[in-house]
């Protein structure tokens, strides 16, 4: 594993291993993650957010969010490469909503998947996750950027298919912005839906690591503050899952 600053790490894992998830606040992860990498084109990655896709799915159910994603492979402790796009496909245990299907999303910009602020977010996971299955010698990894949009009529929905497990090994959601929006908090439980935990993601590089199959996750709706402003909640999501 890289130099992550040592105290931070046992706690996380501790956290994970013993909870299932840990909430991180962004002045813990940005040290971990400058511990593997560079920040340094930060601006130009949160403000790709602005030319996100719409969800054409999503828009099929009535409901509106953009979005784009990404595919990467992992080996332990290695390199995370860029693999070619390809469908986003969930069981439908796993997304009531729009599950048993391909979905086919824009690609994230080649600028984004490229630079520096993805790949060190990329090596952190590969890193802790891998340290926390360190018999998985190779990772599927899917990278998500969310833009939920919110107005005075209708509410942004973060997970509209409700409280939920991924069907992957591991998850970071990590916050790039939020603009003007109340609540969006993020509830933990456990499968027979005891609330284990929530927690609002304020700030940028505050994020959630969760270990997908032991836990259900989800967040509630955003509504604007003022009616009269734009309203959106902005963030990556990186997940893992064992190749087999």
């Amino acid at each position: 594993m890289h130099d992550i600053p040592g105290l931070l790490v046992p706690t996380l894992f501790h956290a994970v291993q013993r909870d299932g998830f840990s909430f991180v606040t962004a002045d813990t992860m940005r040290p971990l993650l400058q511990s593997v990498g560079e920040l340094s084109d930060w601006d130009a990655f949160a403000d790709s957010w602005n030319r996100l896709g719409p969800d054409p799915y999503l828009a099929a159910k009535g409901r509106f969010r953009r979005r784009c994603h990404a595919t990467f492979t992992a080996t332990a402790h290695g390199a995370v490469e860029p693999a070619p796009h390809q469908p986003h496909y969930q069981a439908l245990q796993y997304n009531a909503l729009q599950g048993d299907i391909q979905r086919w999303f824009e690609p994230v910009d080649s600028s984004v998947a490229k630079g520096a602020s993805l790949r060190t977010i990329l090596t952190f996971c590969n890193d802790f996750f891998g340290s926390l299955s360190p018999s998985v010698p190779h990772w599927h990894v899917e990278v998500h950027q969310f833009r939920i949009e919110a107005s005075i009529d209708v509410a942004g929905e973060p997970t509209p298919e409700g409280s939920h497990r991924d069907g992957v090994d591991f998850v970071l959601v990590l916050l790039i912005d939020r603009h003007n929006i109340a609540s969006g908090t993020t509830t933990i439980h456990s499968p027979d839906g005891q609330l284990l935990g929530d927690f609002t993601l304020a700030h940028p590089l505050d994020a959630a690591l969760i270990h997908d199959p032991r836990v259900f996750h989800g967040v509630t709706p955003v509504m604007p503050l003022d009616a009269t402003e734009p309203a959106h909640r902005d963030v990556l999501v990186v997940t893992f899952r064992a190749k087999s």
